[in-house]
């Protein structure tokens, strides 16, 4: 099950919106969810979480390149927007990704949770790891070493660095 929501930062302070990921196949579709969102160009945080395996942050700030963290790329590369996410960071080609219409609901082939075979871990395909852009939220208020700290109720502390945890509950 995954939980998204979006964060916009404007002058008046964060505002929250949950939203659905129901069209969303590529990361240039996430991405214009978040401009839609704040057509004054303002930070949209796009905040993605699947139950407690990983979560994921897509910072989009008008026409610039989305900035992307993932908390841990092998689990989020088992999921189907996860996998969005991993793809664009590790570069992979898009013709040679999984088809995201086989996926379940819960982001897994046929509902079960393909595990890692020793050969993937060895091969370094995808690591077991965090990803992207560690200082997403730096100029924000929540530094690198922080978000890397980070380990229970992830989006609510995040909210709570921002200033933001009020109006993301709001959307919970």
């Amino acid at each position: 099950m995954y939980f998204a929501a979006l964060l916009t930062l404007t002058e008046d302070g964060w505002v929250a919106s949950d939203t659905e990921l129901d069209d969303v196949e590529t990361l240039a579709d996430l991405t214009d969810l978040a401009r839609d969102a704040s057509p004054d160009a303002d930070t949209v945080l796009v905040f993605i979480e699947q139950e407690d395996a990983w979560f994921g942050i897509v910072r989009v700030e008008g026409e610039d390149d989305p900035r992307i963290y993932v908390s841990d790329a092998a689990a989020a590369a088992r999921s189907s927007y996860g996998e969005i996410l991993t793809r664009e960071l590790l570069g992979d080609d898009p013709a040679d990704a999984p088809d995201l219409d086989a996926l379940d609901l819960d982001g897994t082939e046929d509902g079960e949770p393909d595990d890692e075979t020793e050969e993937d871990t060895e091969t370094g395909a995808v690591p077991a790891a965090p990803l992207g852009d560690r200082r997403i939220l730096d100029d924000l208020g929540l530094a690198e070493k922080e978000l890397l700290a980070l380990d229970t109720d992830v989006l609510s502390e995040i909210a709570e660095a921002l200033g933001a945890a009020e109006v993301l509950e709001a959307v919970r």
